[in-house]
């Protein structure tokens, strides 16, 4: 059963998918507000799609952050990548460079405002990101980083890579760290996803003006959180 959910929620979710790129391409033309709605339009569709077809719903705890801030999660599947469009208001998602190369997807998602990063770039490629993050927080955008770099399996809980204590230190703004247990649900590398609610846990606002040492110990156990959770 859980097989053919898997199946149904692709054939929905990635057919959807390539009619909001398409659409992206006239949306984007239009200017960033309406290739905004559509993005949440798409996010939408995945929540929907998640809930009635794979039977995955979110439960959200903690308070959600107001205006610009760091927006710092755990990342155990692509669930939590869409979800939390719709929980912030307008997100500059930071993500790897290779998914703002793909082909018109990665172009909408460029005009949309995410925030690509080279991890093997140096320091050309963290003044492209800090640049980028700049310009959205005086947007008024919140900044979603997964700052462990990549996804995890439940239990696993590796250190944060360099790119958040960059952000962290030159944009000045209070840390929001999320736990989340997607990977109970949703493993990483396997098609077949289970039923159950997925808990988001946004955390105590973390102050900025920290030591690096102090703040990415303060992020990692809070966003490791729900791993300690029998």
């Amino acid at each position: 059963m859980n097989l053919l959910r898997s199946l149904l929620f692709s054939g929905v979710f990635y057919g959807g998918s390539l009619v909001a790129v398409l659409l992206a391409i006239p949306a984007a033309m239009m200017g960033r507000r309406s290739l905004a709605a559509l993005v949440h339009g798409w996010a939408t569709m995945h929540r929907i799609s998640a809930r009635h077809l794979l039977g995955i719903r979110t439960q959200v705890q903690g308070r959600l952050p107001a205006g610009p801030a760091l927006v710092a999660a755990k990342h155990q599947s692509m669930f939590e990548t869409i979800e939390i469009v719709l929980l912030l208001d307008e997100p500059a998602v930071v993500l790897k460079r290779q998914l703002a190369d793909i082909p018109l997807w990665g172009w909408a998602a460029q005009r949309y405002g995410v925030i690509p990063v080279d991890r093997e770039g140096g320091a050309a490629a963290l003044r492209r990101m800090l640049k980028a993050a700049q310009a959205a927080v005086s947007e008024g955008r919140p900044i979603a980083i997964f700052p462990e770099g990549t996804r995890v399996r439940p239990g696993e809980q590796p250190p944060l890579q360099a790119g958040f204590a960059g952000l962290y230190r030159a944009l000045g703004l209070p840390v929001v760290p999320v736990a989340l247990d997607s990977g109970r649900l949703w493993p990483r590398r396997s098609f077949s996803k289970r039923p159950g609610v997925v808990t988001m846990r946004f955390g105590e606002p973390i102050p900025p003006g920290l030591p690096r040492k102090d703040v990415e110990a303060r992020v990692h156990a809070a966003i490791n959180a729900l791993d300690a959770v029998p």
